[in-house]
């Protein structure tokens, strides 16, 4: 594709970004303040302006910002694809709903051998998904140990007829185990197990099909960034963090099918951030995911860059979402994948601090680093470089893994 350059020798002057949010109910302004903060902090950091003002263009939500790097101008209209609304519906369950979802989430991961050759790739994240079910036993056991505790504590009480004593002991165990039940769950937001549980049985409720709630969604979002193709924009980037990025490849990958991408066109790029791909790729089911890694890894369409780290327990990091899913085309070219190397362009002191904050590192990427090497997220979306300039002679990380381990391999037709 075609290369603007403006006068002041900036690669890219119009930028249009759609940021695709992973599986998060809280508000998009939440995004709109992060990057305020830690543009901020970064542009403070690595010697550039970076100034955030209200959105110039049509969308539900999104902020305008100007960017001054080395004395090259650039602006960008960043817009949030909003699914949060879909995410709140899909968590408004009863605990006994949860419990029902725990039993059947690990079901479809078990059962299906997906659970095993998860393990394969990377430890952390598999951990992150059983997380959520030993957090939930464990609370289910402590609600248990109390009713058991005040059943049988009320038979050791008298002068009380045995039966009376069981039945107030009984209803006195249920009241409390229901509490204690209820308690945890108001601590959700600091424990982050009823959360991460309705996150995994979202994709496994259907054993890896998207539900039509969100296909018809992701139609929509189609429909932004198809329009933004036809703007007077240098790059349109999309960026899927977490369970956005395998949003964004059928995004894009029915875009080019569709020959909605003009081909003198601003360029189009795709960065996918802490990507849990296979998490939903090698559920049996996954049948058009696996095919739009398949068509999109093969596409000259677009620039497709896949960033993750080691230090990222909730991320497959360095794991190239294509080849593991097993369905690598010949002639695949996408995506580029290497890491954001935490340990190196955090301080010593900031990773000590979010070493063991494992849902902070997961938004780490969308966030300052003391020493940036070839990654900052910043000048990514705003700056003067396109994606596909930026990283043109980078090569992939030498550690990525790239074998298939995927059992299903089927793919949509």
């Amino acid at each position: 594709m075609a290369t603007r350059q403006s006068g002041n020798g900036a690669e890219v002057t119009r930028r249009r970004v759609f940021y695709i949010p992973g599986y998060d109910p809280i508000h998009p302004r939440r995004y709109r303040e992060l990057y305020r903060k830690e543009g901020a902090a970064q542009a403070a950091i690595s010697g550039y302006e970076l100034t955030l003002r209200p959105k110039t263009t049509k969308g539900p939500y999104g902020w305008h910002v100007d960017s001054v790097i080395d004395n090259q101008v650039s602006s960008a209209d960043i817009e949030v694809l909003v699914w949060s609304d879909i995410v709140r519906d899909s968590m408004s369950t009863s605990i006994p709903a949860t419990y029902l979802s725990l039993v059947r989430t690990a079901w479809v991961y078990i059962a299906s051998g997906a659970l095993r050759r998860l393990m394969l790739l990377r430890k952390g994240p598999v951990i992150a998904a059983l997380y959520p079910i030993g957090m939930l036993l464990l609370q289910a056991l402590i609600a248990l140990l109390a009713f058991w505790a005040l059943y049988a504590g009320a038979q050791l009480v008298g002068p009380l007829p045995d039966l009376l004593a069981r039945i107030l002991g009984g209803a006195a165990g249920v009241a409390a185990g229901i509490a204690i039940l209820r308690w945890f769950k108001a601590r959700d937001g600091k424990i982050f197990a009823y959360y991460l549980m309705h996150d995994y049985a979202y994709s496994a409720r259907r054993k890896g099909a998207n539900p039509p709630e969100l296909e018809a969604r992701m139609t929509a979002f189609a429909d932004r960034i198809a329009e933004a193709l036809t703007g007077e924009f240098d790059e349109v980037l999309v960026v899927g963090h977490s369970s956005g990025a395998h949003l964004g490849v059928s995004i894009l990958a029915d875009l080019i099918r569709a020959k909605r991408v003009p081909a003198n066109g601003p360029r189009l790029a795709f960065l996918s951030l802490g990507q849990v791909v296979p998490m939903v790729s090698f559920l049996p089911r996954a049948d058009r995911l696996r095919a739009d890694l398949h068509y999109l890894s093969a596409s000259d369409a677009l620039t497709w860059v896949d960033v993750t780290a080691p230090g990222d327990g909730c991320a497959f990091a360095l794991c190239d979402p294509v080849a593991v899913s097993g369905v690598a085309p010949p002639d695949k070219r996408w995506p580029l994948v290497f890491s954001a190397q935490f340990t190196r362009s955090l301080s010593p002191e900031r990773w000590k601090e979010l070493r063991w904050r494992f849902f902070r590192l997961h938004f780490q990427y969308l966030c300052a680093f003391d020493a940036p090497l070839d990654y900052d997220y910043f000048q990514i979306t705003a700056g003067p470089v396109s994606l596909a300039a930026r990283y043109a002679d980078r090569p992939a990380s030498a550690s990525r893994i790239d074998i298939p381990v995927s059992k299903f391999t089927s793919m949509a037709a």
